[in-house]
């Protein structure tokens, strides 16, 4: 290797290309002038993106909402990047991959709709969330407000906060199905006293999939003096929406849920000038207090995982946000509407577009969730998962855009069987 090739070689970023198939592109090409809502009900388009997919035979996988299996091409590109990084060593980490991380930033936060500088990769949803938390200056007798359907370990979190700090949490229910907007902002509303200093709130509701109004919530917070930490883990690349739209301060998401990124990415989002009044969970030196990096030091990342984010994204955008939408959206309303009225069946998610996306949860009055999620496997092969509490009973049910209608009717068809046991 002469002078000029290895030059040329270590100065390479460990970054892929997730190569796309000749069929792939194709059938994207041949859909180009398509409606997303004439699309969604398409088998035959969706056939071809299964194929991209790499799925165990062994089960239908409805509980894709902990973790959304990556799709092969981007699978193959997360596996040569692990190759590269390992390739390039050291010389990697210290000359390339800061420059590989702002490319990962400045990308996440034109598909999130907001500034680079608002915005930084974490490990996770609740490790973005928590910084945010841990992050208030909290003085005894602050109060914070949350629902009991929000994620366990943001509730958990705040419990630690008022144990060691003395402040306060006020814990709502939200209404499986509620009459309005005005229903659910009214109802945070009520809650906010002068002590109040946060309002946690999920974009959409794990166990049920029921979507918040955001935007309504955060304005009505703000008019009070009160902060908004939204949890979005399952909303980024679920449905259509940007940042810069909902008017919340804090926002935190996992990317190996609704993004399909490879297990352990994440993002926070502080608005610009909220991120001077958060105390960094670890120490950090040399940033400045407005800096969004100095909030997550916390060594050296598993950059492979980091810049796969990338990959991910350019899969996001072949297939369009506005068509995945559309295709969670049909799915979901399929599967629900074909068991609304069975006798015996609960449904625990709104049947309103707008309140809802591809992840919805059904119960049996005659079984408990976690027998009904068990019998769903052992005697259907169907993977989901039991929700037993937070004011919610019932398999939460989590297709992706892979999931055929065939996959969708042996699954009604079983609950069908178990609602008659």
């Amino acid at each position: 290797m002469n002078k000029r090739q290895f030059l040329k070689t270590i100065g390479l970023s460990a970054l892929s290309t997730p190569v796309f198939s000749k069929t792939f592109l194709t059938t994207l090409k041949d859909a180009e002038n398509v409606s997303p809502e004439i699309l969604a009900e398409d088998e035959k388009f969706w056939k071809q993106i299964r194929a991209e997919y790499k799925l165990n035979p062994a089960y239908i996988n409805l509980e894709n909402g902990y973790y959304c299996i990556t799709p092969s091409p981007i699978h193959k590109a997360f596996l040569k990047n692990i190759e590269e990084v390992n390739l390039l060593g050291s010389y990697y980490m210290r000359k390339t991959r800061f420059a590989d991380n702002e490319k990962v930033r400045k990308q996440l936060a034109e598909v999130a709709g907001c500034g680079t500088d608002e915005i930084v990769v974490t490990r996770n949803a609740t490790e973005s969330l928590d910084s945010v938390i841990s992050g208030y200056d909290w003085k005894p007798g602050d109060e914070a407000i949350m629902a009991e359907q929000d994620y366990g370990s943001m509730i958990q979190h705040f419990e630690l906060m008022a144990e060691r700090y003395g402040m306060k949490n006020r814990i709502l229910s939200v209404p499986l199905h509620p009459k309005n907007d005005e229903e659910i902002v009214k109802m945070y509303e009520a809650a906010i006293t002068s002590k109040t200093r946060l309002l946690m709130v999920s974009h959409i509701i794990n166990i049920t999939g029921q979507i918040l109004p955001i935007k309504k919530i955060s304005d009505m917070a703000h008019s009070h003096g009160v902060d908004v930490l939204v949890d979005g883990a399952h909303a980024f690349a679920h449905f259509d929406y940007k940042l810069s739209d909902l008017g919340c301060d804090y926002y935190g998401t996992s990317l190996h849920k609704w993004l399909s990124s490879p297990l352990g990415v994440g993002f926070l989002y502080v608005r610009k000038d909220k991120i001077k009044n958060l105390w960094p969970i670890f120490g950090e030196s040399g940033l400045a207090q407005d800096d969004i990096r100095r909030l997550n030091h916390t060594g050296t990342p598993a950059v492979h995982t980091d810049i796969s984010i990338m990959n991910s994204l350019a899969y996001l955008q072949k297939i369009g946000i506005k068509r995945k939408e559309a295709r969670l959206k049909y799915i979901r309303n399929y599967w629900m509407e074909r068991l609304k009225d069975v006798p015996n069946v609960v449904i625990n998610t709104p049947f309103d577009a707008d309140r809802a996306c591809g992840i919805g949860n059904v119960g049996l009055k005659n079984m408990k969730p976690t027998e009904m999620a068990e019998k769903l496997l052992s005697n259907h092969k169907i993977w989901t998962v039991g929700i037993e509490g937070q004011s919610v009973f019932g398999c939460r049910i989590t297709p992706n855009i892979y999931t055929s209608i065939a996959e969708l009717d042996a699954f009604v068809a079983a609950v069908k069987i178990l609602a008659k046991a």
